[in-house]
C-alpha cells in the first residue's frame, strides 16, 4: 500500500469512543496501511461525549468557517483534529454546535434515536467531502464504516459527481451487523432530494431504517467488506446478489493480508 492514499470515514473510532467492531476496525485498518507506507486520513463526527481535553482536540481554523446547507438551513462547519497517541495518525472531527454538542452519540438517555440523526448524517457526509476538497487531497480509496457515514457514497457519486478531485477515487463500504432497530426521520428522503439527488437513487431509503441506509451505501460503493460475522439476512442476500467485489468477514487478528490484497487487486486494479 506504499504511497496509496486512503480516506477512512467512520461513525466511531477508538480511542475516542468505546470499543466496538466498527470503532476497532476503523482504527486497525488505517494503522495497517500507515505501517505499510500508505497515506491515510481518518474522519469521524465530534460527538459531545468525546473528551476534547483528554484527547487534545483543537480546531483547524483554516479548514473551518464554511457553511453547509442541510434541508435549506445554513449550518456552520467546524473542523477539529487530534493525533492518536504513539501511532502518528491524525483524526479529523466534523463538528457543529447544533448537531454534535449533546453528550451522546446516536440516542438520548432513554435509548431513543435523536430526531435529527438524518440531518447529522447528511451534514457529516458533506462535511467530510468539503474538508477533503479544502485539503486538496485526492484519495485512491474511501473506506466507509458505520451507518452515520452511510450517505457518503451516495453524495460523492451524485451530489459531488462533477468534482474532479474524486474522479479516480474508489469507495469501499464495510457492512456491519444491525446497529439500531428504529427508523430515522421519515423526512430523510425529502432532505436528500433538496440536494437535487434524483428519486431513482433513493428508493432504498424508504423507510429510512438501518438495513436500507446500508443498502444505499452498497449501491454507490465499488467494493464491500463484511465487517461482522453475522449480518441481517436481508443485507446478506443483497450483498450476495450484487455484482461487485466482496471480501468475506475477516477475524481481527488476521485481517491485514486480506484487506491489503482486496484493496490492491479488487479495488485499485
Amino acid at each position: 500500500m506504499k504511497d496509496k492514499r486512503i480516506l477512512y470515514v467512520s461513525s466511531e473510532v477508538i480511542p475516542y469512543l468505546p470499543e466496538t467492531e466498527i470503532s476497532s476496525m476503523s482504527f486497525e485498518a488505517p494503522r495497517m496501511v500507515n505501517k505499510q507506507g500508505g497515506q491515510i486520513r481518518i474522519f469521524m463526527p465530534r460527538y459531545g461525549n468525546i473528551n476534547e481535553r483528554r484527547h487534545q482536540l483543537h480546531e483547524v481554523i483554516r479548514l473551518s468557517g464554511i457553511n453547509l446547507v442541510v434541508n435549506d438551513l445554513d449550518m456552520p462547519l467546524i473542523i477539529k483534529v487530534a493525533s492518536i497517541p504513539k501511532e502518528r495518525i491524525q483524526v479529523y472531527f466534523i463538528d457543529n454546535e447544533d448537531y454534535f454538542k449533546r453528550k451522546a452519540t446516536f440516542t438520548d438517555e432513554d435509548g431513543k434515536l435523536f430526531e435529527d440523526n438524518d440531518e447529522r448524517a447528511i451534514f457529516f457526509a458533506k462535511g467530510v467531502i468539503e474538508t477533503v476538497k479544502k485539503l486538496n487531497w485526492a484519495p485512491d480509496i474511501i473506506h466507509v464504516h458505520g451507518w452515520m457515514a452511510s450517505l457518503l457514497p451516495l453524495y460523492l457519486k451524485e451530489y459531488y459527481k462533477d468534482e474532479p478531485l474524486f474522479n479516480d477515487s474508489k469507495i469501499v463500504t464495510s457492512v456491519y451487523g444491525q446497529s439500531f432497530d428504529e427508523e430515522l426521520n421519515n423526512e430523510l428522503i425529502n432532505k436528500v432530494k433538496f440536494d437535487e439527488i434524483e428519486d431513482n437513487h433513493l428508493q432504498n431509503l424508504n423507510p429510512p431504517n438501518y438495513v436500507n441506509l446500508i443498502k444505499t451505501a452498497i449501491d454507490f460503493s465499488d467494493g464491500l467488506i463484511k465487517g461482522s460475522k453475522e449480518l441481517p439476512k436481508e443485507l446478506e442476500t443483497y450483498i450476495n446478489d450484487i455484482d461487485k467485489p466482496v471480501l468475506d468477514y475477516q477475524y481481527p487478528e488476521e485481517f491485514a493480508e486480506a484487506y491489503t490484497d482486496f484493496y490492491t487487486t479488487e479495488i485499485l486494479n
